[in-house]
C-alpha cells in the first residue's frame, strides 16, 4: 500500500503510547517529562512504521 499506509501506523502507534505514558509522568525523579514523552514519541513511531514496512509483503 505504500509509505502512507506505514506512516498511519506510526502514528497510530505514537498517540496510542504516548496517551498510555503521560498519565504517569511524574517530574519529581529528575527527568523532564517532556523529554520522555519525547522519547516515547519517537521509539513508538518508529516501532510502528518500520514494523507496517517490513510487515507489509
Amino acid at each position: 500500500m505504500g509509505l502512507s499506509k506505514d506512516t498511519v501506523n506510526g502514528i497510530v502507534s505514537l498517540v496510542i503510547s504516548v496517551a498510555a505514558t503521560y498519565p504517569f509522568l511524574n517530574d519529581d525523579e529528575g527527568y523532564s517529562g517532556t523529554e520522555l514523552l519525547l522519547s516515547v514519541a519517537v521509539s513508538a513511531f518508529l516501532s510502528g512504521f518500520f514494523t507496517s514496512y517490513f510487515a507489509g509483503e
